[in-house]
């Protein structure tokens, strides 16, 4: 398939587009220490978490030092089966819709189809118009379902290419060894790793901050 001319990919339009995975496996039952050093399942804390996110997000498309909102599409997509399902389907960011992304997340239940939820994540944000475009993964085990990680993500990278931009993919390993994603580090993925919920807001907000909301400030440095 022919990649897009010049043309086309000059118009894409200022945003950022960003998918989030959130591991919803059966190991997320297990608990681990929150804020306050007491034991919680890692579910309630990556919801906790997530709530964090949504609102870093509203922020962020509110607070625009032009004065108009910034351009977000933004989508939430959890292990189904094989692969992943949108719980919150990919589209314009609704400030207004925090508790959409939170009052339906499933309980722990599944495996973990991380290669494959990345794949269909990776594909989504691809779509986009805007010219950002990231996926941001947070779990806390391995791949067990269908192919690895390692191995959909050089195919995202090259659907990329194809189309004449970019895609930006986070990982926070959540309970987990980070090192078990130094496959996807060496492909140019972010990947952090939090043991309790003091380290999984900093991760995240880092990654937010630093990796993806602050992206869109950058100027261009104009060649003399």
């Amino acid at each position: 398939m022919a990649g897009r001319g010049p043309a086309e990919a000059a118009a894409q339009e200022e945003g950022i587009a960003l998918a989030i995975i959130y591991d919803n496996s059966g190991s997320m039952k297990q608990p681990v220490r929150d804020e306050q050093g007491r034991l919680s399942p890692k579910y309630i804390i990556a919801r906790r978490a997530l709530v964090a996110i949504v609102k870093n997000l509203q922020t962020f498309a509110t607070n625009a030092t032009t004065g108009r909102p910034r351009k977000i599409e933004a989508g939430l997509f959890v292990f189904s089966g094989n692969g992943a399902r949108e719980l919150v389907k990919f589209g314009p960011f609704d400030s207004n819709a925090i508790q959409d992304w939170t009052n339906n997340l499933p309980l722990p239940s599944t495996g973990t189809p991380l290669g494959n939820a990345l794949a269909q994540a990776g594909r989504t944000v691809l779509n986009s118009k805007l010219a950002h475009k990231h996926v941001l993964v947070i779990t806390d085990g391995i791949n067990t379902v269908g192919p690895d990680p390692s191995v959909t993500m050089p195919k995202l990278k090259a659907q990329a290419a194809e189309k004449q931009t970019g895609l930006s993919v986070h990982f926070v390993a959540f309970d987990v060894d980070a090192a078990v994603f130094n496959p996807l580090k060496k492909l140019g993925a972010t990947v952090a790793g939090a043991a309790d919920e003091k380290q999984l807001n900093s991760q995240l907000e880092f990654i937010l901050q630093r990796k993806i909301l602050l992206e869109e400030e950058e100027v261009p440095v104009k060649k003399k």
